[in-house]
């Protein structure tokens, strides 16, 4: 009779055990880059590639997909109430003819470039002369779950675990700060997808922050534990993790979950500091809006992200109205975008301002985005469907031009027309500024060789 192959019975386990058992949750996805820098990660592309002008990523992702006709793409009234063909869209690509509603929206032309924006955005019209327009941008999916696995995977369906871009981001820089996460999540994603590292591992997945006292919960040492008790303690760890990591190396979970116990404990410290807005000045809280019950939520959380950028966290998302379809998801009625548009527009114009007169607008890019935009016509509603076909998006900063319009959607906001670009030449542009050349961003898997971007490139026309 062979004997207990288990030297701790009854449930009981070692201490090392415990360690790879205990880590998972965000723990298991706090390493970003960790182990990549210490050559743990195999295959890992230590970048970049060449001189980067970008150092972190603010990624504003509104959920739910953006009404681009009532924001930022005007199209006037001319064809209101005319019949369009609406070929080839929804879930069967029947074709079928609808009517165009009007856009109530009121749009000024702001600052030296005369960029129009609606006057959903006036706070973000008054920093326009630092963005660059993109207004055609386009994608396969109509439907917000598989386009948001397209949007922020670069590819379709879920037939591999593909990563998340600030996946790719973490996996392809590694750590500048190694007191906190390379890719950091804040706000309710619409799907977990956004927070995956996929085939990458879990070490390059988002940690999940939040703006207030407790950043990550249960992350505070015990009361009465001193900085030397945990340092001590740290030691211990890790040398029991250095043998454990060699044993245990082909499995990055197991690495990651081993690696989380090390970050953790630097986060005990730095994580609460990055979210400690007491030392804000009065003029900096009331820039983002902290000061008025309507925007004070997204402000505190572009006003972490600033902080997190300033320490070092590369890929800082932000997912504004999340869960479910997401909230910017307007069928029934254009006005249920109003309250969005208010609650977002002072805190993202505060955030541009806020770092450009820090000086550090120049090396952290701002990029505005949703899963798809609206249709010019309704659902026997004065709502707007869904529309992948032509939409916007907009970035600042990180080497980006200011006060430019790129691309172009017909007549009516449906079709991008004029230099339209796949979602994925977004993930291009991104990379290029953060100094990584995209077609090298490709790792072996599944018996094959997987790439975030399969086709297209950056969009040249607004990098300055």
């Amino acid at each position: 009779m062979s004997g207990n192959p288990n030297p701790f019975p009854c449930g009981r386990i070692s201490r090392r055990n415990f360690l790879f058992q205990a880590g998972g949750g965000f723990l298991g996805t706090a390493l970003g880059g960790l182990w990549a820098q210490e050559g743990e990660i195999r295959d890992a592309i230590l970048g970049p590639h060449f001189q980067p002008k970008a150092k972190s990523i603010i990624f504003l992702f509104m959920c739910g997909g953006v009404s681009h006709i009532d924001t930022f793409d005007p199209k006037g009234n001319d064809h209101a109430g005319k019949f369009i063909d609406a070929i080839g869209f929804g879930d069967n690509q029947a074709s079928m003819r609808r009517p165009v509603i009007p856009c109530l929206r009121t749009f000024t032309r702001y600052g030296k470039s005369g960029i129009p924006v609606s006057d959903w955005f006036p706070h973000v019209g008054g920093v326009i002369d630092d963005i660059s327009v993109v207004r055609s941008m386009w994608c396969h999916e109509s439907n917000h779950f598989p386009a948001v696995i397209e949007t922020c995977t670069g590819h379709r369906g879920r037939a591999f675990e593909h990563p998340t871009f600030g996946s790719w981001v973490s996996y392809a820089l590694g750590s500048v700060n190694r007191n906190l996460p390379t890719f950091v999540n804040i706000g309710r994603p619409s799907s977990p997808v956004q927070l995956t590292g996929g085939y990458l591992g879990a070490s390059v997945a988002a940690t999940p922050f939040q703006a207030g006292e407790i950043p990550i919960p249960n992350l505070h040492p015990p009361k009465g534990s001193s900085s030397a008790e945990r340092d001590r303690q740290a030691r211990e760890l890790h040398e029991m993790n250095r043998e454990f990591r060699q044993r245990y190396a082909i499995n990055s979970d197991i690495q990651a979950r081993a690696k989380a116990y090390e970050l953790a404990a630097s986060m005990q410290m730095s994580a609460p500091e990055a979210v400690d807005f007491s030392r804000e000045p009065d003029h900096v809280k009331e820039l983002y809006g902290i000061d008025r019950p309507e925007t004070v939520e997204f402000g505190k959380q572009l006003l972490l992200a600033r902080r997190l950028a300033e320490r070092g966290v590369r890929f800082i998302q932000i997912c504004n109205s999340g869960g479910g379809n997401g909230g910017w998801d307007a069928h029934g009625d254009m006005k249920t975008h109003e309250p969005l548009c208010r609650a977002t527009d002072k805190p993202i114009a505060g955030l541009i301002r806020d770092l450009k007169q820090r000086g550090l607008l120049d090396e952290t890019m701002v990029v505005w985005t949703s899963e798809f935009g609206r249709t010019p016509w309704s659902q026997n509603t004065t709502g707007r469907d869904h529309n992948p076909k032509g939409y916007t998006c907009w970035l600042a900063g990180g080497g980006i031009k200011g006060g430019v319009v790129h691309g172009a959607t017909d007549e009516v906001g449906y079709k991008a027309v004029e230099s339209p670009h796949y979602y994925s030449d977004l993930h291009a542009t991104i990379l290029r500024q953060l100094g990584i050349d995209h077609t090298k961003m490709e790792v072996p898997s599944l018996g094959t060789v997987s790439r975030l971007v399969e086709h297209g490139g950056p969009i040249k026309e607004i990098i300055s």
